[in-house]
């Protein structure tokens, strides 16, 4: 048996674990309290996969499902305190070497109390601690004077 590779992010009400296992039959998942468990089959090679994770927090056994694709298993862990940030999913913080981070899925979403404040107020934000409009260049009349490589004229060809 060997674990199965997976990947985990956070949200506020749920952490979400996908399991990258193709073509999986068999699959078994066990939502506890503070532990998850996982196995299946991998319809490629007959490999049996098992992964077993002391959680970081508790979780709602009840309101915590899967979803079985070709190409993957995702897990929905329902949190037990929901809005509280999980830093990790594990309890300990030793590495495994089979979970790593999603990050294209990971969200900061304990910035966003200020739901409010759109993408691009953020950005404004952000461009704007960056230093004042004073340390731009002065680009007026920028195309009336200067001869810029556009502008010369091209020989006739003809």
């Amino acid at each position: 048996m060997h674990p199965a590779a997976a990947k985990w992010y956070d949200r506020r009400d749920f952490v979400f674990i996908e399991f990258l296992v193709e073509d999986s039959k068999d699959v078994n998942v066990n939502f506890e309290k503070s532990k998850f468990g996982f196995s299946c089959l991998s319809g490629m090679d007959n490999m049996k996969y098992s992964n077993e994770i002391d959680l970081f927090e508790s979780i709602d056994q009840d309101g915590s499902k899967h979803r079985r694709t070709d190409r993957s298993i995702l897990c929905f862990l329902r949190k037990a305190e929901s809005g509280k940030s999980w830093p990790r999913l594990t309890k300990d913080k030793a590495k495994l070497n089979w979970l790593s981070v999603d990050f294209n899925n990971w969200k900061d979403w304990e910035d966003d109390s200020d739901e409010d404040l759109s993408n691009y107020d953020r950005f404004s934000d952000m461009m704007g601690n960056m230093g004042g409009e004073d340390d731009l260049p002065d680009l007026d009349g920028a195309d009336d004077e200067s001869a810029d490589s556009d502008d010369e004229k091209m020989p006739d060809l003809e």
